[in-house]
């Protein structure tokens, strides 16, 4: 049996461990987070949401999901 790697990424500030060839998109669906009401800073970098498929978590990268609210 085959045994899987894990990464340690920080997510929020907390560390998270998540498979070595997880994109930032399949991060996205594990956590359950609405694309249209977050922005994505990767590695301190707001990222382009058409780009999530093509980036691949590596070992200490830093992702921070800020949503929006609404509000008056």
């Amino acid at each position: 049996m085959k045994k899987i790697k894990k990464i340690k990424i920080r997510l929020n500030g907390k560390f998270k461990f998540v498979k070595d060839d997880t994109n930032l998109s399949d991060l996205l669906k594990t956590l359950k987070i609405p694309l249209k009401k977050v922005a994505i800073e990767f590695n301190q970098e707001i990222l382009d949401k058409k780009k999530l498929n093509k980036q691949i978590l590596k070992n200490n990268d830093k992702i921070e999901i800020v949503h929006f609210i609404g509000g008056g």
